[in-house]
């Protein structure tokens, strides 16, 4: 894997071309080959933590539920807390990266990661479970933020690359967690509480790589550490491509977590056995494996992306139609279909370090776009919930899902442009 991220494609965008003042020059030494080494490995124990807390839970649903005494409008919120803590905490993450270092807050993150996935299952009650759950999505909110950063920061050469790896580890440890949690819990005993809290040993693993750099303030390796300049902050909020990224990156949030915490229970409820429903919620999350690795790279080689975004729109519109008129009967087309359309989240990244030319326009239009997204994400859970409860079946929830794919094919091809925030906030 290592050979073809050293042969990053030479027909990147400007803002890949573009030496910025982090880049290492000729003059510069070398990162030192073991820096890199544990970058990488960070960069994917990271990726590989940012979804099982949400995942797992969501193949535990109806288990937590039952034990908690939750209703359907309860569950619906629990299903909207992660882009709620996403855009509250995410939003604090380049502030806390320009005074402690990108690296010392994502150790930090992971660290948040595992206490909460530890102290969730057993804090007694649906308030502790929320309170537990908000302190493990702190984390990831941080790291969510900060990932394209570290990405630009220290492989400017190599976006695409790099992107694609933390997207595949991500789509990796998402569907992990979907597809294990219910047989190893009940391999475990069966209690939903230790089906829950085993991952946190994977938050665990994570904390260790970024250990050497907690005292890394924000250089990239080979650079003075004295040397760095803060960069001016842009008026983000100035650009229409940034305002595009951000609805695209909410309304995909929609569908991801929409999917994340319903479709296995969507499937149980057409009649599927809990333990093929988890598989079926894996295969969807799988489909970023190969996808998450293929698609930032095809991005980072085109023009204009909003070809990949009508692609993955197409996909995404089968499948919820697929999941309407027949959920038990081609459940493992509709499952793949779904998968693919989730992709959108890793061509999210990749235009995120597209649409600017510097780690530090990178960070601000991260932290808005990701921030801003979750915000408008917050509400599709919770009313896939309060439909589901409502009418007494899916197919209110699943329209509502359908519908919004349509917007989302929309300012995706606005933010597919070829342009970056620098330009649109200084104008």
């Amino acid at each position: 894997m290592m050979a073809p991220m050293a042969r990053e494609e030479n027909r990147a965008t400007t803002s890949t071309r573009i030496r910025t003042p982090e880049t290492p020059t000729p003059a510069q030494p070398a990162p030192r080959a073991w820096t890199t080494r544990l970058l990488i490995a960070g960069i994917v124990l990271t990726a590989l933590n940012l979804r099982p807390a949400i995942t797992s839970l969501g193949a535990l649903l109806e288990e937590v539920r039952d034990a908690l005494g939750m209703s359907g409008s309860i569950a619906g919120l629990l299903t909207s807390v992660p882009p709620l803590c996403f855009a509250v905490f995410g939003v604090t993450a380049p502030r806390l990266a320009r005074r402690f270092g990108p690296g010392a807050v994502v150790c930090a993150g992971m660290v948040a990661i595992t206490a909460g996935l530890l102290i969730r299952p057993y804090a007694g009650g649906t308030a502790g479970f929320l309170a537990a759950s908000a302190l493990t999505l702190m984390g990831i909110a941080v790291s969510n933020v900060l990932m394209p950063v570290i990405v630009k920061r220290w492989f400017p050469d190599r976006v695409g690359s790099m992107t694609g790896l933390y997207s595949m580890a991500l789509a990796l440890g998402t569907a992990s967690a979907a597809a294990v949690t219910v047989p190893m819990t009940e391999a475990l005993g069966g209690s939903w509480q230790t089906g829950l809290a085993v991952w946190g040993g994977l938050g665990a693993a994570a904390v260790l790589p970024w250990l050497p750099f907690v005292r890394d303030r924000g250089t990239a390796p080979g650079q003075d550490p004295h040397a760095r300049v803060d960069a001016p902050r842009l008026r983000v909020t100035r650009s229409r491509t940034a305002w595009a990224l951000a609805v695209y990156f909410g309304l995909q949030a929609t569908g991801a977590y929409i999917t994340m915490g319903w479709m296995a229970q969507i499937f149980r409820d057409s009649g599927v056995h809990a333990g093929t429903a988890g598989l079926l919620l894996a295969v969807t999350m799988v489909m970023g494996v190969p996808l998450a690795f293929v698609i930032p790279r095809l991005a980072t080689r085109l023009p204009h992306q909003g070809p990949i975004v009508l692609v993955l729109g197409a996909c995404g519109l089968a499948g919820y139609a697929g999941l309407y008129l027949a959920p038990a009967g081609g459940s493992w087309l509709w499952a793949l279909l779904l998968g693919i359309s989730n992709c959108s989240f890793p061509l999210a990244l990749t235009m995120v370090g597209m649409r600017a030319r510097t780690s530090a326009g990178v960070a601000q239009l991260s932290g808005f776009a990701q921030s801003t997204g979750y915000l408008i994400s917050i509400p599709g859970p919770l009313l896939v919930g309060v439909l589901y409860q409502h009418s007494g079946g899916w197919g209110l929830p699943i329209a509502l899902m359908a519908g919004l794919m349509i917007p989302q094919m929309a300012v995706g091809v606005l933010a597919g442009r070829d342009r970056t925030v620098e330009d649109e906030a200084t104008r």
